[in-house]
């Protein structure tokens, strides 16, 4: 039996996708012992029990990218967390150790290098964060989601899996009329979703606030994921408008794609892996608070290839809801980015890294 610790998080673009690797290795391996290591008050914390897999919390933090008093402790937590990291790997004794990106995997994975346990490292993004470029040096195995990555990594080490997703996105088209009901929408109208992420996106709830109006002219159904932070003042916003519903987190994902006939996101490596299993058309706008502007990267990979459709988050307050509508009304452009990027879809991407793990975890 083998035993394998997945290390990362801080968000849902990283949280969701090391689930998915975890019931793949499940599936291929029932008896396989999991543990996971993330930051401590982050969302991994709960959202990893929830699916049934055991967590440790590790005191780490990242830097601010603006100039704050918080940048001062990272250096001591980051010297905790990797005392907590050693004692960790000692007493779990893990095979392997996959990292999926995230501040939380540095500790573990620069530890279990010291240690000689082997690793792997799922990067999600076109252009590799400061942190896997670092440890990928030491990496048995890193699997990448677009090609080309060969800049960032040792040539021979990678493998294009894509990134994995949450289960359930597959033929979401068949669950329309159940979704509807679902949310109480008609499945007959045409329904704009609008996701900022687990967290929420100020810049998309501010732009959809503003069109709010625009929205309900256009006899338009929206559902609109603000994260816990808009949500009552989205709440309020929508009041006056029956077709316009606000949430702060959907649970259900598989049926808000299945209603959307356009979803309007932010551009997350782990988002965009989403929709180009769904395959709906989309119009992504990359945050700008990333860093080194790989939201803006992700995005441009697919609308290069005329697979979904860009607004710049400075432009996005007065454009966003009216290029939405606008998209809406266009059969023929709708249907061209729904064949553009459904081809990028990789569904098999997390049992190929449970694969690559389990591989590892065998070597003697």
């Amino acid at each position: 039996m083998h035993r394998v610790i997945i290390s990362g998080g801080g968000t849902g673009g990283h949280v969701f996708p090391a689930i998915a690797i975890a019931d793949a290795l499940r599936e291929i391996e029932p008896k396989i012992e999991i543990l996971f290591v993330g930051a401590e008050g982050k969302m991994e914390m709960e959202k990893v029990p929830a699916a049934g897999y055991r967590i440790e919390g590790l005191p780490v933090a990242g830097l601010q990218r603006r100039l704050t008093l918080k940048n001062l402790s990272v250096p001591f937590k980051l010297a905790k967390s990797l005392n907590r990291a050693g004692k960790i790997l000692r007493q779990f004794k893990p095979d392997v150790v996959a990292g999926v990106g995230g501040y939380a995997s540095a500790p573990v994975l620069w530890k279990a290098r010291r240690m000689g346990i082997p690793s792997l490292i799922q990067e999600q993004n076109s252009y590799a964060g400061l942190t896997n470029k670092i440890l990928g040096r030491g990496a048995s195995v890193i699997c990448t989601a677009y090609e080309g990555m060969e800049r960032f990594f040792p040539a021979d080490r990678i493998i294009l899996t894509g990134n994995p997703v949450r289960r359930g996105l597959q033929n979401v088209g068949e669950l329309r009329s159940e979704a509807a009901e679902f949310f109480g929408f008609d499945p007959r109208k045409q329904t704009l979703l609008v996701v900022g992420g687990s967290l929420g996106a100020r810049t998309l709830n501010e732009s959809v606030e503003n069109g709010l109006s625009e929205v309900e002219k256009a006899g338009v159904q929206l559902l609109w994921q603000t994260g816990r932070h808009y949500f009552d003042r989205a709440q309020q916003a929508t009041k006056k408008y029956g077709d316009a519903k606000a949430r702060d987190f959907i649970q259900r994902m598989d049926y808000a794609f299945a209603l959307a006939d356009v979803i309007v996101s932010r551009a997350g490596a782990g988002t965009i892996s989403e929709l180009c299993l769904v395959g709906k058309p989309a119009i992504l706008v990359p945050s700008p608070n990333v860093a080194e502007d790989h939201q803006t990267k992700n995005a441009e990979a697919l609308t290069r290839r005329n697979a979904a459709m860009m607004v710049a988050d400075n432009k996005a307050r007065n454009q966003l809801v009216p290029e939405a509508l606008k998209l809406l009304n266009d059969k023929v452009a709708k249907k061209t980015l729904s064949k553009n990027i459904i081809k990028y879809a990789k569904p098999a991407a997390a049992t190929t890294i449970a694969r690559e793990i389990i591989k590892l975890a065998s070597k003697p």
